[in-house]
């Protein structure tokens, strides 16, 4: 497995761990190029490695009801109806580097993924991302409140997440520094896939910006990156 930012300080049982459930992710989902691109058993292994450590120990059910990854050569271009706070409904066209369909296929960008692997940008990984989103809309929509654990309260993430969402666009409008990725401050469901790939990836920068936040997200990955680096 290639050794990238996003996998540094795992330990040998859980690399185990990560090389049996990316196994199993190659057999159970289907992988589909476009304009061209011929899905290597290098990228395939890629985008599995990556999408699994998020399910590290919850387990590949949390993927269970759609099949199909489909991989772009670089960004692409898709078109959508966009309806603002008015009513007033605009079409609009954006480049992008990933998205998640509902019950729906996970789309990347390729180029986007290997210069996030390669750890060029610490705290953005569309893959981490766009699967984030996937765990999201386990509860039927992609709204930063994914199914929680029976041990975890409600109330405790959603003040967390509240609150650092609150903060987030606080310091844009007195033009501080964000502290991390502005496209955080979209959506609480961008806010929750954008802390997602700060958690595997920039871990000790998500635990200084938003505490209480990287602590929601160690209850609910049950992992906790910023320790496992820290012990290397």
């Amino acid at each position: 497995m290639h050794e990238a930012r996003v996998f540094h300080g795992l330990g040998a049982v859980e690399r185990a761990r990560l090389r049996e459930l990316s196994t199993l992710f190659l057999h159970r989902k289907t992988f589909t190029g476009s304009q061209g691109l011929d899905v290597s058993t290098g990228i395939a292994v890629a985008v599995a490695a990556q999408a699994c450590l998020l399910i590290l120990d919850l387990g590949l059910d949390y993927y269970d009801g759609w099949v199909e990854i489909i991989i772009y050569p670089g960004p692409f271009r898709v078109s959508k109806d966009v309806t603002d706070a008015t009513g007033l409904v605009s079409h609009q066209e954006q480049v992008l580097g990933g998205e998640s369909w509902l019950q729906g296929p996970v789309i990347l960008s390729w180029d986007t993924a290997a210069s996030d692997l390669a750890g060029l940008r610490p705290g953005q990984n569309v893959v981490v991302h766009e699967f984030a989103h996937k765990l999201d809309m386990l509860n039927g929509s992609a709204n930063g409140m994914p199914p929680l654990h029976s041990s975890m309260i409600r109330q405790h993430w959603t003040q967390a997440f509240t609150d650092a969402f609150d903060q987030l666009h606080q310091r844009l409008a007195q033009h501080h520094h964000p502290g991390i990725n502005v496209y955080a401050a979209t959506s609480p469901a961008e806010f929750f896939a954008v802390s997602s790939e700060y958690f595997f990836t920039a871990p000790a920068t998500l635990q200084h910006q938003f505490p209480a936040v990287y602590e929601q997200l160690v209850l609910f990955y049950r992992q906790d990156p910023a320790r496992r680096s820290a012990a290397q």
